[in-house]
């Protein structure tokens, strides 16, 4: 079985479900969904490379598509990912999330300096400079989607995010039609299927 960080980007890129509802008015809800596990042992992770990392800031107007993204930068972009979607299901389970995804998000926010920041070294003494641009892009993009999901938990879409009901499926979603709990059609006709299987048979659904 390939786990998510053997998948090439293509491939995950084509076996990518569409974006979830409420995707299209949360960014930070479509990057939660940048990985999920699919029936069959499959999965996928769009952030697993620096070039699908940056093909999936570029589509969502988060950086420019000529900067270049490195390793650490997309490493950088999954370790928030994670933070994001163990707030999400603490939200969704109505737990209490974990002091380190608080305070990543936390620091996500507040990482875009609003000013050159002051180095001091041995050879040209105290000075003033921006960070690398390639840094910049990134910690722009993440503090966007850090506030983005602040915003989705603390505002009046909070009482409508769950969490896919068709399993193994693990992504999130906005309960925007009824009690629609699932995150696509192929997630809905397998929870249909499930249940139609479970009624046939006599086993629990």
């Amino acid at each position: 079985m390939r786990g998510m960080d053997d998948v090439p980007a293509t491939d995950a890129a084509q076996a990518a479900l569409p974006p979830a509802p409420g995707a299209d008015r949360y960014r930070s809800l479509d990057f939660a969904d940048t990985a999920a596990t699919l029936p069959a042992g499959q999965s996928y992770d769009l952030l697993a490379a620096p070039e699908s990392a940056m093909r999936w800031l570029a589509a969502h107007e988060l950086t420019a598509p000529d900067v270049r993204l490195y390793e650490v930068c997309a490493r950088r972009m999954r370790t928030l990912r994670a933070h994001v979607r163990a707030l999400f299901a603490a939200r969704v389970d109505g737990t209490t999330p974990p002091e380190e995804s608080l305070r990543a998000v936390n620091e996500a926010l507040t990482a875009v300096p609003t000013a050159p920041l002051l180095a001091w070294d041995g050879t040209q003494g105290p000075r003033r400079m921006h960070a690398h641009p390639t840094d910049r892009a990134v910690n722009h993009a993440l503090a966007t989607l850090a506030a983005d999901a602040a915003d989705l938990l603390t505002g009046p879409d909070a009482g409508i995010l769950a969490a896919c009901g068709s399993p193994p499926c693990d992504r999130f979603l906005l309960r925007t039609h009824g009690r629609r709990h699932w995150c696509s059609t192929r997630c809905g006709d397998r929870a249909r299927a499930a249940r139609a299987y479970a009624r046939r048979s006599g086993t629990p659904s």
